[in-house]
């Protein structure tokens, strides 16, 4: 059974963090230094009160607006790595929220930067099997609330937000075959090892490294040159099989949708996998890098400014935390 994508939104907080702002809490960086290696000018960061399922609850309701009748709903998955509670379910807080039928399911999945894919992936699944046949797919992030105040690499690289996507039986965009993969011996490179069941107690320490960053078992630490060894591997060998698996030759996809990670990682890979610039989309420099909402943000943004249109095949590719990754080719 096909599967497609029928409606796309996002909401992005109020409060912006600006590279001028990070600039006088940092006086060593300068303005240009953080846009021109990262290619991030601002980013939104959730307000103090302001939780992930806020931020999904406002782009759910973004996409109702385009026309979308929320009565069809009849499933609900929430990508999050940030829920308001261990338990219940944010799924289940948000079919509340949004005022949506009783008679649906409603599930969360942590999964980071390879979100989106994933979820992608789950929705078509159930449309497959006949279990559902109007599936809201919501993803949101808010990471600032755990990056620690003098983490000024990833609070450059961060921002926060929340994405909607209707999956249904009819769409804009068909969905195509999925190449997905996991490799958890990586999970220590990009953790916050506090908190959970394996170390409930905050630490309350922090360390710094020989670059005078903070290191914190509370926050999010990122060992940066294992992330970009870990894509320089796998991200190449995705395209690849995802193309493959798509049945189409990586010369025939008119537009690359990677991950939104930062400028520099997104201009290394686009150049060893051989895209052209013009098929390689990024829009990070007004968003920063909001985790497993970049692709649809990224996704909304190439229709609007007509980089993507009918007729064309787009490579989506997912990949982070975990390590996870993701890929599929979406037919408009």
């Amino acid at each position: 059974m096909k599967a497609f994508i029928k409606a796309i939104d996002y909401y992005l907080p109020q409060t912006i963090v600006a590279n001028e702002d990070l600039a006088r809490d940092f006086p060593e960086w300068t303005v240009d230094k953080i846009t021109d290696k990262i290619g991030v000018k601002k980013r939104h960061v959730a307000a103090e009160h302001e939780t992930a399922v806020d931020l999904a609850a406002m782009a759910a309701q973004k996409l109702f607006a385009q026309g979308i009748d929320k009565e069809s709903v009849d499933y609900v998955l929430f990508c999050t790595q940030s829920p308001d509670y261990y338990l219940p379910a944010s799924a289940c807080i948000l079919q509340n929220r949004l005022g949506l039928s009783h008679e649906i399911g409603a599930l969360d999945f942590n999964q980071g930067c390879s979100g989106f894919i994933y979820g992608l992936s789950l929705a078509k699944g159930l449309l497959s099997a006949g279990i559902a046949k109007n599936i809201l797919l919501l993803t949101g992030e808010t990471y600032s609330k755990r990056l620690h105040p003098g983490d000024k690499g990833n609070r450059s690289i961060f921002g926060d937000a929340a994405a909607a996507v209707l999956i249904s039986l009819e769409g804009f965009a068909e969905i195509g075959e999925f190449c997905l993969g996991t490799d958890g011996s990586g999970a220590e490179n990009l953790i916050i090892k506090t908190g959970g069941a394996r170390s409930p107690e905050k630490a309350n320490t922090v360390d710094f490294d020989e670059n005078n960053n903070p290191l914190s078992p509370d926050y999010i630490y990122m060992d940066g040159s294992e992330i970009f060894s870990f894509t320089l591997r796998s991200v190449p060998v995705l395209v690849e099989k995802t193309a493959e698996r798509n049945n189409i030759a990586k010369e025939a996809i008119d537009l690359y949708i990677f991950h939104q990670a930062n400028k520099y990682m997104l201009d290394f890979l686009r150049k060893k996998i051989k895209i052209d610039q013009d098929k390689f989309y990024l829009y990070l420099s007004e968003v920063g890098n909001t985790v497993s909402s970049t692709i649809p943000i990224a996704m909304f943004e190439a229709l609007k400014d007509g980089a993507l249109h009918k007729g064309m095949k787009a490579l989506l590719a997912g990949f982070g935390v975990g390590y996870s990754w993701g890929g599929c080719v979406v037919q408009f």
